[in-house]
């Protein structure tokens, strides 16, 4: 008998930080794996051909070394790390598809109105297309203004 998957996507954000605790918990009482992915976007291309990298962002190597970091706290759940670039949420869905993921966990920002029109929202189009149930953590905002102030 296989064993069970979780799959935790992570921006290595404060709500996916957030979200990991769930994940691991769930994780523990089912006796599933955790797959903690990871999604990079590649850099974007204008009209021309010419592209763009906007703000500088960490290399490769040093974003394996953060998904490396993102690990349960519990010794006792068992994970695995995996890395792939491409847009975030149809890799999301690609890999729970492969990998028979029973449920997905993540973390979302929460954001609304024009940010949200304008960003797209990576937890709702994993949402709209999982292949399995989809746990959407959002981080309370009066945490959320508390680690802003800290």
């Amino acid at each position: 008998m296989a064993q069970k998957t979780i799959l935790f996507p992570t921006d290595f954000s404060t709500a996916s930080d957030a979200a990991l605790v769930h994940a691991e918990a769930l994780a523990r009482q089912s006796g599933a794996r955790l797959l903690i992915v990871h999604v990079e976007e590649p850099p974007l291309a204008y009209g021309g051909g010419e592209l763009y990298y906007g703000l500088p962002e960490p290399g490769s190597d040093r974003i394996l070394r953060m998904l490396e970091d993102v690990r349960p706290k519990d010794p006792s759940v068992p994970f695995a790390h995996r890395m792939t670039m491409g847009d975030p949420a149809a890799e999301v869905v690609r890999i729970a598809t492969e990998e028979a993921a029973e449920m997905i966990i993540l973390g979302t920002h929460g954001r609304t109105g024009m940010l949200r029109l304008l960003m797209g929202s990576v937890a709702e189009a994993i949402v709209r297309q999982a292949p399995c149930p989809v746990l959407v953590y959002r981080e309370v905002a009066s945490r959320l203004r508390k680690t802003a102030n800290a």
